[in-house]
């Protein structure tokens, strides 16, 4: 999502932070032939194929709504079909900019703000330039920005194109329990961050940290008697959590004010982040430095001196989980682990102790 600093101003009349949760509601979708021009489903709504190379996935390494997406496209084998472009960490009101590439251009597209691709399909585009956003590359359009259901498009969608051994990330069968789980991290976890973050007032603040911690409490209960968020192996649910706990230590706790503890001193809930850090598409999709620069430059609201602060030490994330006493596996039997980082996609900053 846009995290610049216009969001910190986006409050109620009480001072609570209220998100915008108005997207681009369209979809890439299976049966409709390749090449084909988009469906209209609505008025403003359309379905567009699913098409090997036609679409680029615009994300950024601080962004934690981006970073699901490129985990879940990075588990289910699909870089060679949906290309990865890069914003970097810091920008302005004006969007994205894809400054870590050659002339502050997108390889791809030649974009030089996200802003242009909105620009091209909806002329000054009112809304929010978001990430992450999939740009079909020949138009430079985008396409759609529903983070939401992005993950879910990628499992169900794109399945002809997934790697053979691919893990369901979302089983039929589950589905009902992830929606409920999804739901409620986003509405207490994920944006409950920023709720304290960016709230407007002393009363907002409080009201958001201790609806923030009794979820996490909840969790790390939770987690004491469950691997993982549903089922016996990793699914979406847990790709959901991950961004917000791999930034929670250094960034959300001085950051966002969740100043009650780290969590790494939540045994069960550090535990389950080391396991998943350490999974292929978890960990090798994880920029600290990035992460960090992102919230303490672009929020000058929170953080006016734009001063990133040094540590937290980040490296014991590295170190061996006990998670297996609770049994089960990140994986269902025959499910094989995705090969190497593809070239040019690893992260630049790949230490999580590594320093400013």
């Amino acid at each position: 999502m846009s995290d610049w600093d216009s969001d910190a101003k986006n409050a109620s009349p009480d001072g609570e932070f209220v998100r915008d949760t108005s997207y681009i509601e369209d979809r890439i979708v299976a049966g409709l032939p390749a090449g084909s021009a988009p469906e209209q489903q609505g008025d403003q709504t359309f379905h567009w194929p699913v098409e090997e190379g036609r679409y680029r996935l615009m994300a950024a390494r601080a962004c934690p709504w981006a970073h699901r997406t490129v985990i879940t496209r990075r588990l289910l084998g699909l870089e060679n079909v949906i290309s990865l472009g890069l914003a970097g960490p810091t920008h302005d009101w004006r969007s994205w900019v894809f400054d870590l590439d050659p002339k502050e251009k997108d390889p791809a597209t030649g974009l030089h703000r996200l802003r242009e691709a909105y620009d091209n399909r909806f002329p000054d585009y009112p809304k929010g330039i978001t990430v992450p956003a999939i740009v079909e590359v020949e138009s430079r359009k985008v396409v759609t920005n529903n983070f939401p259901q992005i993950p879910i498009d990628f499992q169900t969608q794109w399945a002809e194109f997934h790697r053979e051994g691919a893990p369901d990330l979302y089983p039929e069968e589950l589905r009902g329990k992830i929606d409920k789980m999804g739901a409620w991290l986003f509405k207490e976890v994920n944006n409950g961050v920023y709720r304290a973050g960016f709230a407007g007032s002393q009363e907002a603040y409080e009201s958001a940290y201790h609806r923030l911690w009794d979820a996490l409490d909840w969790l790390e209960d939770y987690l004491g008697t469950h691997r993982y968020l549903v089922g016996e192996h990793v699914t979406l649910a847990d790709v959901y959590l991950f961004p917000t706990l791999v930034r929670f230590d250094p960034v959300y706790v001085g950051h966002f004010k969740a100043s009650r503890n780290r969590i790494a001193q939540m045994p069960n809930l550090w535990n389950y982040l080391k396991e998943l850090f350490a999974l292929p598409g978890f960990g090798d999709t994880t920029d600290f430095r990035e992460i960090k620069e992102h919230y303490y430059y672009t929020h000058s609201d929170v953080n006016p001196t734009r001063i990133v602060p040094v540590g937290p030490d980040m490296s014991p994330i590295a170190e061996p989980h006990d998670r297996d006493r609770l049994g089960g596996s990140p994986f269902a039997e025959g499910t094989t682990l995705p090969g190497p980082v593809p070239a040019g996609e690893e992260v630049k900053n790949p230490e999580p102790f590594q320093e400013l």
